[in-house]
């Protein structure tokens, strides 16, 4: 039910004629102890789903305000055991679908099989590891088989032709289509092969595409929106809560309800 959620979640708000708005924060940063009120206000904002980062020492993909947040969730002692305890005491209050973004070692290190059996227990929706390519999740989809956990890929804008097919078509949940060659944050504008890279994309799954990297502003979100079924913003929305400047989220939440263009 969790995997349909995510997926339903997404087509629901589609239908309506908005975008699906993904928020990213990172588990730990600020305390573990605010991983409830940020989730909590996130999803009164209106958030589609709400993506869970796992603070990593080695990040692949991470810019700076995420590694920064990283650094300081690793700081106050926040672990993967951790955070899914943390998850456990308030997750039936949360009704958006919860993704949890991490790399691979932490899995590893919990242990696949156990972990998978977590994220089932804790109705977790979905899990997206950057650093695991097509390939190399033979494993992981084994352990989540029996589960009802999306494995969400990504799809970068250099990936040639024949493997975003191979992706689009085991994906599970949505899509992430990356919209930069290159790590998140702000970005003051994106190259001009996304539309059509989208347009590929859009046409080649059957299941919603979302843009992601580098969408920091609440303009951005619209013309990121206009391009696929739904934006996902990290680092806009991890400063914000740092900075206590809750009002720019819901501004960027708020840009996603928009009628779609047919």
């Amino acid at each position: 039910m969790a995997k349909a959620k995510l997926l339903n979640a997404i087509q629901s708000v589609n239908s309506q004629g908005d975008k699906a708005f993904v928020a990213y924060i990172m588990a730990g940063d600020d305390g573990l102890e605010t991983l409830k009120s940020k989730i909590l206000f996130l999803q009164a904002a209106g958030v589609t789903a709400i993506e869970l980062g796992i603070p990593f020492s080695d990040p692949v993909a991470d810019g700076p305000t995420i590694q920064q947040a990283g650094e300081r969730a690793l700081a106050n002692g926040t672990t993967l055991r951790l955070i899914m305890q943390e998850i456990e005491t308030f997750y039936k209050e949360v009704s958006v679908p919860l993704v949890l973004m991490t790399y691979y070692n932490p899995l590893l290190s919990y242990g696949l099989e156990q972990f998978a059996q977590a994220c089932d227990k804790l109705g977790i929706a979905g899990l997206i590891v950057p650093d695991l390519p097509v390939e190399e999740t033979v494993e992981l989809h084994k352990v989540l088989a029996d589960t009802d956990v999306a494995l969400v890929p990504l799809v970068s804008l250099t990936s040639p032709p024949e493997r975003i097919a191979k992706i689009t078509s085991s994906g599970e949940g949505f899509i992430y289509a990356v919209t930069v060659n290159g790590i998140t944050g702000v970005r003051d504008g994106f190259g001009k092969q996304l539309e059509q890279h989208f347009t590929n994309l859009l046409e080649q799954s059957n299941i919603p595409v979302l843009a992601g990297f580098g969408i920091s502003t609440p303009e951005q979100v619209k013309s990121m929106g206009a391009l696929a079924d739904g934006v996902i913003v990290g680092s806009a929305i991890v400063d914000a809560f740092h900075q206590n400047e809750l009002e720019k989220i819901t501004a960027l939440i708020q840009a996603a309800k928009m009628k779609v263009v047919n």
